[in-house]
């Protein structure tokens, strides 16, 4: 698999304030990835280091088989970083061949990226007339000129409506299916859980996992049971070798699963040792109940 970035304890420190922690992680070919973390957690910060927009502190990162100076393998980047910002009284169109003449890249490429970004139409309508929604879909559009081995976006969805949101996650999907890799930094985890197949969890600049979005969210799930009696119902799924935690409140007992198995299963063996439920339910923990699990398991991080 062919590395796009590679970071090694990169960290950066604003005087006593450490806002990126010896952040590592790396990067491949054709992956969507997310940074997802809470408002001040130092994605924006990372992404700044990496696109030379924000000095490290220490640590390291290199670009593609790290050969290439930064520089230069910026110019096979594509980014978003900070708000749309064109010219509002030249058109969409006049607006992406400024870039184009900026980036060196031929103007042919401008309707491509528009019809990329469901503005082909708009393409003569002054910037200023824009929504928010479309600003944003034109940014994209600048972003995807040099035709970038990736595309780095910063909050993309932010302040945007519900069919804004909904037209920005198509966009990326439709990039990544076209074989660009994707890194976007996000604070929803509706957002990485929808887009993403690659996930890096951080808070407060330090790392708490990072891997595929699966694979977070592989835990065997959980049963949520009732019966008459509860305290027997606790010591006979705590003596199940197939049950991992068992836990009791407002009289429904949660059974945490240390391997698959179904509800049916677990019926029979309690209806054998004597016991009738009178509620079974057997649930995933979606990623939001396991980031919120991965965060509180480090408080200090």
């Amino acid at each position: 698999m062919e590395t796009i970035l590679s970071l090694k304890n990169l960290t950066k420190k604003y005087g006593a304030l450490t806002a990126v922690d010896q952040l590592s992680f790396t990067i491949e070919k054709g992956n969507v990835y997310g940074i997802l973390g809470p408002n001040g957690s130092g994605k924006s910060t990372t992404l700044g280091m990496v696109l030379n927009v924000v000095n490290k502190t220490s640590g390291n990162f290199s670009w593609f088989d790290g050969s290439t100076d930064t520089h230069e393998a910026l110019k096979k980047v594509g980014a978003i970083i900070e708000h749309p910002n064109f010219y509002p009284y030249m058109t969409a169109a006049q607006n992406l061949a400024l870039v184009c003449k900026i980036k060196a890249v031929p103007k042919n490429k401008i309707d491509e990226k528009l019809e990329i970004v469901g503005l082909l139409d708009r393409k003569d309508s002054k910037f200023r007339t824009f929504s928010l929604g479309m600003k944003q879909r034109l940014a994209i559009a600048s972003a995807l000129l040099n035709d970038p081995k990736i595309l780095i976006l910063d909050e993309p969805t932010n302040g945007l409506d519900p069919q804004g949101i909904h037209q920005i996650r198509e966009i990326i999907r439709k990039i990544a299916a076209g074989g660009t890799t994707i890194l976007l930094a996000s604070h929803l985890l509706d957002e990485v859980e929808k887009v993403c197949s690659h996930v890096v969890i951080i808070r407060k600049g330090k790392k708490l996992y990072s891997g595929p979005v699966d694979a977070i969210n592989a835990s065997h799930g959980f049963f949520k049971l009732q019966a008459a009696d509860l305290q027997r119902l606790q010591q006979l799924l705590k003596e199940h070798p197939g049950i991992d935690k068992v836990s009791e409140k407002d009289d429904v007992v949660t059974a945490i699963l240390k391997e698959p198995m179904a509800a049916e299963t677990i019926n029979e063996y309690l209806f054998e040792k004597g016991l009738s439920l009178s509620y079974l339910v057997k649930r995933k923990e979606s990623l939001e109940e396991q980031f919120l699990q991965l965060t509180n398991q480090n408080p200090t991080a």
